[in-house]
């Protein structure tokens, strides 16, 4: 009968088992902590963006994941063309990068992708891949902690620069995700303050209230299309004509840039 009765675990067991288990959330979590990507194509497309922000002149400074990588990446030429459409003569660079963390975008532009570079303007659309399919109960808080980390490195390298934070985009490929995309949008609102950091967000033009996404807006349900970046672009150009003026003739950003793993167009 003895052998039946479960075994209590002692007190002071049990608290350091709890503790170990809080531990390991946080570091799970830890969405404001930078941390490298550790595959070597992301290895080598870090390596490509600190030499492009050592290239040529960037006003305009895109950062993010894989939404902002794909407008204007060598590996998708129609976007790319948009790209150059939309943005030529205000020096712009690309620095997304695809599957992206806040804690792996803070850590690449900690580790040279925004050192020296001085844009006037950085458009920032991060915490897409933090909230992913099946979000905790605490992903909103999580990733705003996180976009909250890289607002402040942005206003440490580029202390003169007017930040674009950008809503999180609506994503149908999980059934949660958009009633926490609301959640953190929410958040991310609560830090502009209109003037260093301007809050946009396009969304309803995206989709309907509850998040559903307009036919033709993504090619997966969670990256935009063509149709989709046109919103995005049609809603930009009047905020950075306001802060950088109208495009130059000439354009001096450094050469596009694409996945190294890609090996023909898309």
């Amino acid at each position: 009968m003895s052998a039946l009765i479960p075994r209590r675990i002692p007190i002071r067991v049990a608290a350091l088992c709890a503790l170990a288990m809080l531990a390991a959330t946080q570091v799970r979590c830890a969405s404001d902590v930078a941390e490298p990507r550790k595959d070597a194509n992301s290895q080598v497309g870090h390596e490509r963006l600190v030499q492009k922000a050592r290239a040529g002149r960037i006003d305009l400074y895109f950062l993010g994941d894989s939404i902002t990588r794909r407008w204007g990446g060598t590996d998708y030429p129609d976007f790319l063309a948009h790209w150059k459409k939309n943005f030529f003569g205000w020096n712009a660079g690309d620095f997304g990068w695809g599957a992206d963390l806040t804690q792996n975008i803070l850590w690449r532009i900690t580790n040279g992708e925004l050192d020296g570079v001085n844009p006037k303007v950085i458009v920032l659309l991060a915490g897409t891949n933090n909230i992913g399919t099946d979000p905790r109960p605490d992903s909103a808080a999580l990733t705003a902690r996180g976009i909250a980390a890289i607002l402040k490195v942005c206003k440490a390298k580029a202390p003169n620069a007017k930040i674009v934070l950008m809503a999180i985009f609506p994503r149908n490929d999980g059934e949660r995700s958009n009633v926490v995309i609301n959640e953190t949008n929410g958040l991310l609102a609560q830090m502009a303050d209109g003037k260093t950091v301007r809050f946009l967000n396009i969304n309803d033009q995206l989709a309907d209230a509850q998040g559903k996404l307009f036919d033709g807006m993504t090619v997966d349900k969670l990256h935009p299309s063509l149709k989709g970046y046109e919103v995005w672009a049609r809603n930009l150009k009047p905020v950075l004509t306001e802060l950088l003026g109208p495009p130059a003739k000439i354009d001096l950003a450094p050469p596009p840039t694409g996945d190294p793993s890609a090996r023909k167009s898309k």
